[in-house]
Formats: structure tokens, C-alpha cells, sequence
């Protein structure tokens, strides 16, 4: 029978907190030993997080405390700057959704978690579907002659773009350079209103931000050539959708050396 892991939540005080909270407490072969959040400090004390036991706590080395294996971080990137080079310094695993990081903030994770002593998976987006939605981005990019995403996600999302929506335009960008096709262009020149075209993504690729009370998150890729369309899209109704790809990272995190970016390599697509 195999080990049961021993699991901590950053940010479980959060909306998606919560969530994964719930989703480690339901599965079998994991425990929830821990959830940090400076929301859950009662004068600097700990107590116990719900029925199984997990210590709640303000501080990062309840993690330590409680023998964490693996830490997931749903935060925001000023706290998981200081939290994620934390964690592989005492050898902490760590699955990471928190958005708005980096190209400079992924080399600092990938050189701290260089030594061996612990692993990292970071994904801008862990629902499944939305895996595959930017693979057969890929697939589309090269056989037509253009391309723009919108991401809708609920109002009290504090980025734009989100992270999904920059990581898709780089990979459509990056297989259209891979294939040699020509790059895209924009004949559009008089802005009637500032940002009507949305945001220039790499490669060239627009990307439109919509933000509104009742949504979760969703996203819009939309191709266009001579005489035709094709839409992709992909719909997350509810925060659960992201659960079945956090517990995989949770899961498979102890055997990925190093850093890995995207879900991409854990399903094998």
C-alpha cells in the first residue's frame, strides 16, 4: 500500500484554498497536515484546522512542524516570492497556482529547486480541459492565418491577462515560429477608444481581458483564415474543475525533478 502524503495549503484561507483543503481531506491517499494563512493567525497561536487534525496557522514553519511533504500555493506573487524558495529550502515539495509570476520568478524557483532536495510543478491553469485547450492551440496555429483569445474570469480576479491567457498566446506564437508561418498581422490603426483591440501577446497574438460578477474562469481562442473560423473553448463552471489536476500535481510532484511548467508533462500531451 502506498504512503499516504502528507500535505500543506498556502493561501487556504483563499477561495481556492478552501477548495483544495476540501479535495486533499476527500482522497484517500492524502492528509491534510497543515493550511497557513496570515487570515487563520489568532494571536500568533495555532489550532486545529477541521476534523482531521490539520494545524491552521500564520506561519510558514508550521509546514516544517507538521511534516509537509507537499505545500500547494494559491496566494498572490508578492507572498509566493517569499513562500516557494521557503518551501525547497527545507525541502518542501510545492504545486503552484498562484498567477501573475514570472519569467525571472520561474528561474529563481528553478535554481532553488536545483539541489534535489525538492520539487516544484507551477501551472497557470489546472483544469484539465484547459490543458488541453492550449495543446490544440498548438495544433490550429500553424494552418491558420490568425489568432485572438478572450479570458473571462470573475470580477475580483486581480490580474490582467490571467496567466493562462499569456501562456496560450506563447504557445500559439511559438508554433506558428516552429512551422514557419508567417507572422500575424493588424491592419487596425485608428483606436476609437483606447485598448479596443485588447493586449499585443507574444507573437503578436491579441488577447482580450473580460471581467464580471457570476463568472469563474473561461477562455476563448478564436482562429480565423481565408473563408473560415475555428473556435476553441473552455469553461470552468466551478473551482472544483481545477481539483482533479492539483491532487495529479500533489501526487506526482516527489518524482518530477526540478521544475516543471504546465500540466502538459503529467498527462503526457
Amino acid at each position: 500500500m502506498a504512503a499516504v502524503i502528507r500535505v500543506g495549503v498556502v493561501g487556504g484561507a483563499g477561495r481556492m484554498g478552501r477548495e483544495v483543503c476540501r479535495a486533499v481531506e476527500e482522497a484517500d491517499d492524502l492528509t491534510l497536515a497543515a493550511v497557513v494563512d496570515p487570515a487563520l493567525e489568532a494571536n500568533g497561536s495555532e489550532r486545529p484546522h477541521g476534523a482531521g487534525g490539520a494545524v491552521s496557522s500564520g506561519r510558514l514553519e508550521s509546514l516544517a512542524d507538521a511534516g509537509v511533504e507537499v505545500a500547494v500555493d494559491f496566494t498572490v506573487a508578492a507572498s509566493a516570492r517569499t513562500t516557494l524558495p521557503w518551501l525547497a529550502e527545507h525541502g518542501i515539495h510545492a504545486v503552484v497556482g498562484t498567477t501573475g509570476l514570472g519569467e525571472e520568478d520561474l528561474d529563481v524557483l528553478a535554481r532553488a529547486c536545483s539541489d534535489g532536495r525538492a520539487n516544484a510543478v507551477i501551472a497557470p491553469n489546472f483544469a484539465i480541459g484547459a490543458v488541453l485547450l492550449m495543446r490544440f492551440c498548438e495544433l490550429a496555429a500553424p494552418f491558420m492565418d490568425g489568432a485572438e483569445i478572450v479570458e473571462l474570469h470573475h470580477d475580483r480576479k486581480r490580474d490582467a491577462p490571467s496567466g493562462t491567457a499569456v501562456r496560450t498566446a506563447a504557445r500559439i506564437a511559438a508554433a506558428r515560429d516552429s512551422a514557419g508561418a508567417a507572422p500575424l498581422s493588424d491592419a487596425t490603426t485608428e483606436m476609437v477608444l483606447d485598448g479596443a483591440r485588447g493586449a499585443a501577446g507574444p507573437g503578436g497574438v491579441r488577447v482580450h481581458s473580460v471581467r464580471l460578477p457570476g463568472l469563474v474562469a473561461h477562455e476563448e481562442v478564436i482562429f480565423g483564415a481565408l473563408g473560415q473560423s475555428l473556435t476553441l473553448r473552455h469553461d470552468s463552471f466551478d473551482r472544483r474543475s481545477f481539483m482533479p489536476g492539483v491532487l495529479l500535481a500533489v501526487r506526482r510532484v516527489p518524482d518530477l525533478p526540478g521544475l516543471t511548467v504546465g500540466l502538459d508533462a503529467l498527462l503526457g500531451v
